[in-house]
């Protein structure tokens, strides 16, 4: 199952409860050769305390913490969530160039992008199909295949 944290920097209402076990965070961190910092053990608690996937954005995140009484600069989330990315903790998911997301769930899998409500959630990886690739311009490797397939409620 995945649970999404808003992905709007307004919407700053209390969503998760009291930071609890917070030796799940810091073990999920010290396995990944990062240093448990307070900071670091806060996002990741919102982000892996309760088992679940989510997909958050920096923004998303920020307000989650503050809300739980954490002292966290915006640019802290960001390079936090680089350095989770970086370690393989997290997989950042762009949309339309602009926009990141990041997926606590870092196997490959395609994602649905919620055009009326602007999140993001996985979508069925077993109903996928490539038949062909292009092959990559001379002297390049392809690396990877992100896809995020847009869609909107029917009105």
């Amino acid at each position: 199952m995945t649970r999404d944290i808003s992905s709007t920097a307004t919407n700053c209402g209390t969503q998760h409860g009291p930071y609890q076990g917070t030796q799940i965070g810091t073990q999920w961190l010290t396995d990944a050769g990062l240093r448990p910092t307070r900071q670091r053990v806060a996002l990741a608690m919102l982000l892996i305390g309760d088992g679940e996937h989510r997909h958050i954005t920096a923004e998303s995140l920020y307000c989650s913490v503050r809300d739980q009484g954490e002292s966290v600069s915006l640019a802290t989330v960001y390079n936090t969530l680089r350095a989770f990315c970086e370690a393989g903790l997290l997989q950042e998911v762009m949309v339309d160039g602009a926009k990141s997301y990041f997926d606590t769930n870092t196997s490959d899998h395609p994602h649905f992008f919620w055009e009326d409500s602007l999140t993001l959630s996985d979508a069925p990886a077993d109903q996928l199909e490539f038949s062909n690739l292009p092959q990559p311009p001379e002297g390049a490797e392809i690396t990877k295949v992100d896809v995020v397939i847009r869609v909107r409620k029917r009105t």
